[in-house]
């Protein structure tokens, strides 16, 4: 039943679940430049087009499977733990605190990960309350091996993907080169969405559905067995798309022309290298950072063309806000969440 129709929530839950929704716009709007940015660089497509192409694809993409969904809800923090009010505090406490990052780095023109963001999140609230025993171990280091892999990964193909389209476009003459690599853009473009909605929007999927767990309102103790409600769904895939259309101007500036300046050929290239890592991640279930992948994805194909290309003044710039992003994240839900509970208990 709870798969179809909305149950009698109270307020302060649908308050959490509208937090939640919040960062999943958050995170659309910042994660934007994932697929847009080169593709509006290099010209190809104007920014209204592209942002709204990658909008409906967004949208797509996130109900595409709910694999990513419960590795996040299950795969972190212990649900059986994490129940009743105390629960629905920390859910709370970790959307507040990756909402507030997620704004201040959109400001700044950050491309950061919405992923870490909310994994510090949850993991700071949680072991706030209930220590490092509410801890999913298993869940977590494969989590963060993935986490680690996918810019590595985006590096090596981009580079590996530029290198081929190089020696195929030897063979003909640049202007034949220019217009496939064009008409390809607007192809990987639109995959990179399709991937990104498919694994981001999947994450707050993930949050929702623990939250419901933590209320109790699936009537099991065993998070596996439940399945995540299809207006959660609806309801994430629609706010990752609104938040993808607003577009987040200033991260888009950074990965199109800050990073490594681009042509059609390496926009395509970077694209579809940091598409194929994302469904590899989101077939595993494994939720990665789509805007660490793609930032992989455009220093490869920038070390390609030569090693200067690459701006890496910027690309260490990108690098503290990487690293900042869970401590600093886990420490703010976890400053919340003692917060809340010094008000409500």
């Amino acid at each position: 039943m709870h798969c179809f129709f909305i149950p009698h929530i109270p307020l302060f839950i649908w308050i959490v679940i509208f937090t939640a929704l919040a960062f999943d716009f958050a995170n659309g709007w910042h994660d934007t430049a994932n697929a847009v940015a080169t593709a509006i660089s290099t010209r190809v497509l104007t920014p209204s087009v592209a942002i709204a192409l990658s909008a409906v694809f967004n949208f797509s993409g996130a109900l595409m499977s709910t694999k990513v969904a419960k590795m996040v809800g299950g795969g972190i923090v212990n649900p059986s733990i994490i129940s009743g009010d105390i629960g629905v505090y920390i859910i709370f406490s970790a959307m507040l605190a990756s909402i507030i990052w997620e704004v201040y780095t959109v400001f700044n023109g950050l491309p950061v990960s919405g992923s870490h963001a909310l994994i510090g999140g949850l993991i700071g609230a949680s072991v706030a309350v209930f220590g490092v025993k509410v801890l999913m171990a298993s869940g977590i280091i494969q989590i963060f091996i993935a986490l680690l892999l996918s810019p590595i990964l985006g590096v090596l193909l981009g580079h590996t993907i530029l290198k081929g389209a190089y020696a195929v476009a030897s063979l003909f003459r640049p202007i034949k080169v220019k217009i496939f690599s064009s008409i390809m853009q607007i192809f990987t473009s639109s995959a990179m969405s399709l991937m990104h909605g498919q694994n981001d929007a999947q994450k707050v999927m993930g949050v929702i559905t623990l939250l419901l767990f933590s209320a109790g309102y699936f009537g099991t103790t065993d998070f596996k067995s439940v399945h995540v409600p299809i207006w959660v769904m609806l309801a994430c895939a629609c706010t990752m798309a609104a938040g993808t259309a607003i577009g987040g101007r200033a991260v888009i500036k950074t990965l199109g022309s800050r990073l490594s300046h681009l042509r059609p050929i390496e926009g395509a290239s970077a694209e579809l290298s940091a598409a194929a890592v994302i469904e590899g991640a989101s077939l595993l279930g494994l939720p990665i950072s789509t805007t660490h992948t793609m930032t992989g994805s455009i220093v490869g194909v920038g070390v390609a063309k030569r090693v200067k290309a690459v701006k890496w003044a910027t690309g260490l710039k990108i690098l503290y806000a990487w690293v900042l992003t869970m401590p600093v994240v886990a420490i703010i839900s976890a400053i919340f969440v003692r917060l809340i509970l010094l008000i409500f208990k």
